[in-house]
């Protein structure tokens, strides 16, 4: 049910819209409104005279109107619910308010708001987006995705909603992750908002307030688990390739084990990816790749602690082992080098409750027979810290204030120039403070976090400190790989990302300590990355055989800019 197409015509080489509706339909659909931005002659021929008020505006006037009644919300919360309707009346005109104001909006439509929309989903919601499928639809998924008006779908964003953020189980109220997502798909990466698809899969849910709660909107029963559960999630991707063969589907927020299961299950079968697994391990390796080049060193030359084992943890420890390897390290050598800290303290091959996914990292008894430890019963952070001599301290556990001063003061009795990458976010769920680094290593610190903080002024001095945002590696890993049409998502492909974002941080800028490129440049930055993306499919034999310059052209002029098309009536064939 396709509500307009892209056309170009053989004449003039205009690109226009091809529009199958009439009236106040158009005016009802948010990818199809121009509001008063339609002029004379597709009000005449689309019949919409006398449905809009006189005056014709362009797109600038209608961004200045939308962003002081943007300004008149003083709540997060209000400006989230704004920009959404927005979104829902006029999709273009959302858009370019948000590229245009980017640095501002961004944690508005994402973290750190988008979690407190999700809390709350169902009490503020005033028009759905995407699709939701749960167990008494899956078996009508064909004619649900054969419904969608959209002209084609090239990307998928889903989850389960088993795991926000750091909020848990929220059902289906965890749609305003994938929603969020495709915003910085298309803010960010420049993919067309009309090929993008959000996706809830409403299993149910065991999170027992969102099932008391009337105004919960949600599959209201326990969550599928087991063989039933396994058997919805092969009906929909085998939903997904008939009625999107072309399309790349992203996993979102789906709890650990089910995470890992998932990419491993389904990566070779389908275009996909794991963006808390795979992203967070590739813009954390870049910001390393940085680090090093302050530190005039290598990856071989530390020994690195990461506090929380769980999907960001595990890919952001994948990829240092890559690394190290990289640079010629044995297997073996390699783990030796990786300390991986959770709950259960340090990862020690026999410790009781270690998962699959952790035993790579788990440490050998021979490894620590020669240390000294505070207690007999657990290995602690500090003793970790102290023992290991690690030079590189990762936290992502969303456990605020973990790393505390005589932990990092540690780290600068261990290395001059120690790094810290707090990445838990929200802000208030930091590992630690960027002044707090400050403090405790005397101004040495290289420092990197989840959340944005302010630069520091120590001893006279601005610190500098790069937020390590996942939005610097999916937007560009997607684009890329869709314009190339590589068949598969491979370790190769995001190592890559890592060194094209980590090669974009100037030398000036790592001067001021900063480890990744600024959130103003993002889009260039996605061109770059879909750039060393397409490029690696290609040599690796999984992409389209074009030359870099023929790619370079492709993914320019694959970014979409927020503007308004000429429409054209058609007539729906």
């Amino acid at each position: 049910m396709k509500t307009f197409s892209v056309k170009t015509d053989l004449l003039t080489g205009e690109e226009y819209l091809e529009v199958y509706l009439r009236g106040q339909q158009i005016l009802t659909d948010p990818f199809l409104n121009k509001a008063s931005a339609f002029n004379e002659e597709e009000r005449i021929s689309l019949e919409l005279e006398g449905l809009l008020r006189t005056e014709v505006s362009n797109i600038g006037v209608q961004r200045e109107r939308s962003y002081e009644m943007y300004n008149r919300k003083h709540d997060d919360l209000e400006k989230y619910i704004f920009l959404q309707g927005l979104q829902n009346r006029n999709e273009t005109l959302f858009y370019s308010l948000l590229c245009d104001n980017l640095f501002e909006m961004l944690p508005i439509v994402y973290t750190p708001t988008v979690g407190k929309a999700c809390l709350m989903l169902s009490h503020i919601t005033r028009e759905y987006r995407g699709i939701y499928i749960n167990p008494d639809n899956i078996g009508s998924i064909d004619k649900i995705f054969k419904g969608i008006s959209l002209p084609e779908v090239y990307l998928i964003v889903v989850t389960d909603g088993e795991r926000i953020l750091g909020l848990g189980d929220l059902g289906s109220d965890g749609m305003g992750i994938p929603v969020g997502k495709i915003n910085l798909y298309v803010a960010a990466g420049g993919i067309h908002p009309a090929c993008c698809l959000p996706i809830s899969l409403d299993v149910g849910t065991n999170n027992q307030s969102l099932l008391d709660d009337p105004l919960y909107l949600g599959y209201k029963s326990k969550r599928l688990e087991g063989k039933d559960y396994d058997e919805f999630i092969e009906r929909f991707v085998l939903g997904v390739k008939r009625a999107f063969p072309q399309a790349l589907l992203q996993w979102e927020d789906f709890a650990k084990h089910k995470a890992f299961m998932l990419l491993e299950r389904y990566q070779e079968r389908i275009l996909s990816f794991n963006d808390d697994i795979q992203g967070t391990g590739a813009s954390t390796i870049a910001a390393l790749m940085s680090a090093m080049k302050i530190k005039k060193q290598r990856f071989n030359d530390q020994r690195f602690v990461i506090a929380g084992l769980g999907q960001a943890g595990c890919g952001i420890a994948r990829n240092i082992l890559n690394m190290l390897k990289e640079e010629g390290a044995s297997d073996e050598e390699a783990r030796s080098k990786i300390f991986a800290y959770d709950y259960l303290g340090l990862l020690m091959e026999d410790t009781p409750g270690i998962v699959e996914y952790q035993k790579p990292f788990a440490q050998k008894h021979s490894a620590i027979a020669d240390w000294k430890i505070e207690s007999p019963n657990v290995i602690t952070l500090n003793d970790v810290i102290t023992n290991s001599k690690a030079t590189v301290l990762i936290g992502v556990t969303g456990s605020n204030g973990l790393f505390n001063h005589e932990i990092l003061s540690q780290m600068a009795v261990n290395d001059e120039r120690p790094i810290i990458l707090a990445l838990s976010n929200p802000t208030s769920k930091s590992e630690c403070t960027p002044e707090e680094v400050a403090i405790a290593t005397n101004g040495k610190g290289i420092t990197a976090t989840g959340s944005p903080f302010p630069p520091v002024e120590f001893k006279g001095k601005k610190l500098f400190s790069s937020q390590c945002n996942n939005m610097f590696i999916f937007p560009g890993v997607g684009l890329g790989a869709l314009v190339s049409k590589t068949t598969r998502i491979t370790t190769k492909i995001f190592l890559q990302a890592s060194k094209a974002l980590s090669e974009l941080v100037s030398e000036e800028q790592r001067n001021s300590n900063m480890l990744l490129p600024e959130i103003k440049d993002i889009r260039e930055v996605s061109f770059h990355i879909a750039l060393a993306v397409a490029i690696e499919a290609r040599d690796s034999g999984l992409g389209r055989m074009l030359s870099d310059e023929a790619l370079s052209d492709l993914i320019k002029k694959a970014q979409w800019q927020p503007r308004y098309y000429p429409y054209r009536p058609g007539k729906k064939g």
